[in-house]
């Protein structure tokens, strides 16, 4: 785990998740997801910020493999209490990202 300070976070994106199983596993899918981001977990057991730089995806095949099973994206989306930057769902995945206003 990384500690960034508040103004350091401007450019950052990702899903501010319910603490419980699918948070856990969420952060280690996110992690092999994402190998070339530097990524922020702030871990406050009923809730986890998770952040990187520019943004970060998570893929439903990353998910089922961690947890064994079969895995659908509305059950991340059930855990997802907010996120910082804009979203894109897809049934394979689901992105954080951060666009620069012009």
């Amino acid at each position: 785990m990384t500690t960034t300070t508040v103004q350091d976070r401007s450019n950052f994106a990702g899903p501010l998740l319910r603490g419980g199983e699918i948070s856990v596993v969420a952060v280690e899918a996110i992690e092999l997801d994402n190998p070339e981001k530097e990524i922020v977990v702030d871990d406050h057991r009923t809730y986890v910020r998770v952040e990187a730089d520019g943004g970060l995806v998570i893929r439903r095949q990353t998910m089922e493999t961690l947890l064994g099973r079969a895995f659908s994206m509305q059950e991340l989306e059930i855990n997802l209490t907010g996120y910082s930057g804009q979203i894109e769902t897809h049934d394979e995945y689901m992105r954080w990202y951060f666009m620069t206003k012009s």
